[in-house]
């Protein structure tokens, strides 16, 4: 297992450097394997005993979401322009769905129940969908309903554990950057590309790591025969 965590690291190493290198063809063909390593990283680390229980709903459902998000990663090298902008933008929205159900058990958890807590992913989506509304035409309403699932995505993965909340809103930054750079005449970042997939890979790396020590911690509560709670 620490060697697949070691070729993720390195595979994303090389792929950021060749965003700052312009190298985009080494960019693409390295952005095909992230997700599929990180999904094996999770598939080895869940990997059940002889004998033993399948894997846990959540684990389940965040290696679909996986799967979606390596089909977005995929979708800006199978169809071009407009087209491959809302297939990937669908693939992703897919992957928020998948991983807002995965996350929706340990709601009771997350700051849904705090609304202080609530309040600046709220005021995230508001203030994303303002800065994207002046470009985004016929298309607010996609945007929105997007937005929506992503903050969802960012809400409920608190409940799962702090670094699934991290994830989360790490994950929330790096698909804000696309929407912006997509749809506001005004943003302008520097290394753009690398700034989303840094992100975007830090977001779901974590995500899975939070995902991970929930179910260790279930796993010991379990053992000691404690109720599912406990290890929230």
């Amino acid at each position: 297992m620490p060697a697949a965590w070691g070729a993720l690291a390195l595979l994303t190493l090389v792929h950021l450097v060749a965003h700052l290198t312009g190298a985009p063809a080494l960019a693409d063909t390295t952005q095909w394997f992230l997700m599929p390593l990180l999904a094996g990283c999770l598939w080895l680390a869940t990997r059940p005993s002889p004998g033993g229980a399948r894997r846990s709903r959540l684990v389940r459902l965040v290696l679909v979401a996986l799967g979606f998000s390596w089909l977005g990663d995929a979708a800006p090298d199978l169809a071009d322009g407009d087209a491959a902008f809302l297939v990937m933008v669908g693939f992703f929205l897919c992957a928020q769905v998948t991983y807002t159900l995965a996350f929706w058990p340990f709601r009771a958890g997350s700051v849904l129940r705090r609304p202080l807590g609530l309040a600046p992913y709220a005021l995230a989506l508001v203030a994303l969908v303002v800065a994207c509304a002046p470009g985004a035409g016929s298309l607010l309403v996609p945007v929105l309903v997007y937005g929506v699932a992503l903050v969802a995505t960012a809400v409920t993965s608190t409940g799962v554990d702090r670094l699934a909340g991290v994830g989360g809103a790490v994950f929330l930054v790096s698909d804000a950057l696309i929407a912006l750079h997509a749809f506001a005449p005004w943003y302008d970042l520097p290394a753009h590309g690398f700034w989303v997939m840094l992100t975007y890979v830090a977001g779901q790396v974590l995500l899975v790591l939070g995902v991970l020590r929930r179910e260790r911690r279930e796993s010991v509560a379990a053992a000691k025969g404690e109720p599912a709670w406990a290890s929230t």
